[in-house]
């Protein structure tokens, strides 16, 4: 998992406490400000999700290729290729 979904999801629920305070209160300054701290922590938390998604991707790939590497390894030794 990518530290800045554990980032984000902190700072997305940080904010969504303090929009929920000033809600309460009636501070309009509090809920303004958490509700930007909301929006930063999920933008943060997706950018966090495509980078674990490229990392997958990547780590498919490589493993694609060493399966392949190994087949081509046991044709060779068994006089296939």
């Amino acid at each position: 998992m990518d530290k800045d979904r554990i980032k984000g999801k902190m700072d997305e629920m940080a904010g969504r406490a303090k929009r929920q305070v000033g809600e309460w209160t009636g501070d309009n300054k509090s809920q303004v400000e958490g509700g930007a701290e909301e929006v930063k922590g999920k933008v943060q938390n997706a950018w966090g999700n495509v980078k674990d998604a490229v990392r997958g991707g990547k780590h498919d790939v490589e493993r694609e290729a060493d399966k392949e590497n190994r087949d081509i390894e046991d044709d060779r030794e068994r006089g296939v290729a």
